[in-house]
């Protein structure tokens, strides 16, 4: 894919709005680990997850097509801007729905404990696994195989991110199931978000990414047009 070049204005609103898509999704993906699942397969194995691996990848898709499209130095403002504010939003998030139930504003004043290390553990795991997630793409993302780069940066990130998350989280947490469960938890969560990664969010980064790169590319197309077009009237205007 070719590199494209953005005026100020238009990096700056790609930044606000996919600043708020992943503040938006750690807040939500904070409040969906709350809630444990268990599925029993056919040989009796049962095995536990949360839903909040169901909808963290969301950021590991939008800063991949950020770092394709924008380049990194985008991606790494994202995240700079993000970080603390997701910490803030995640904590209160969680304060107020705690187990799915609404506490009231009244639940701010209480300092609890294990919220709080979930959204910590929030702030750790994104820093690093979205810089590691950037690092690998960035990297990768030259080859003439457009899945490479998104496939390699979503097992590394996604691994680094995982093992930070809940060892930080859950590790020694009054939440006995979580404490004495959270190295099973979390591989089969980290292989939760490989399958839906490969199964879904590789193809739709495919599917994105071709509607990008041809709107960007019939833009730029018209926008140098009207340039070239504009030279001779300059030209004309000038004699």
């Amino acid at each position: 894919m070719q590199n494209y070049r953005f005026t100020p204005a238009q990096q700056q609103q790609a930044l606000r709005w996919l600043v708020f898509f992943h503040i938006l999704v750690i807040a939500a993906s904070n409040y969906l680990v709350q809630f444990p699942f268990s599925v029993t397969l056919p040989n009796g194995f049962e095995v536990h997850s949360t839903w909040g691996a169901l909808s963290f990848p969301f950021i590991f898709l939008a800063t991949d097509l950020t770092v394709r499209i924008f380049g990194q130095n985008l991606a790494r403002r994202i995240i700079f801007f993000v970080m603390f504010p997701a910490l803030l939003v995640s904590y209160a998030f969680s304060v107020l729905f705690q187990e799915g139930a609404w506490t009231g504003w009244g639940a701010l004043a209480v300092f609890v404990m294990p919220v709080f290390r979930i959204a910590l553990a929030s702030f750790a795991a994104y820093v690093v696994g979205q810089i590691l997630d950037i690092v690998v793409f960035n990297r990768l993302r030259q080859l003439k195989s457009w899945w490479i780069a998104p496939a390699a940066s979503t097992f590394a990130g996604n691994a680094v991110d995982t093992v930070l998350f809940f060892s930080i989280a859950f590790a020694g947490s009054s939440d006995a199931f979580m404490a004495a469960n959270w190295p099973h938890i979390a591989f089969v969560d980290y292989l939760f978000k490989l399958v839906i990664g490969t199964l879904f969010f590789l193809p739709a980064y495919g599917l994105i990414l071709n509607i990008l790169t041809r709107k960007l590319t019939t833009l730029h197309q018209a926008v140098a047009t009207e340039a070239v077009s504009a030279q001779p009237e300059a030209a004309g205007q000038s004699n």
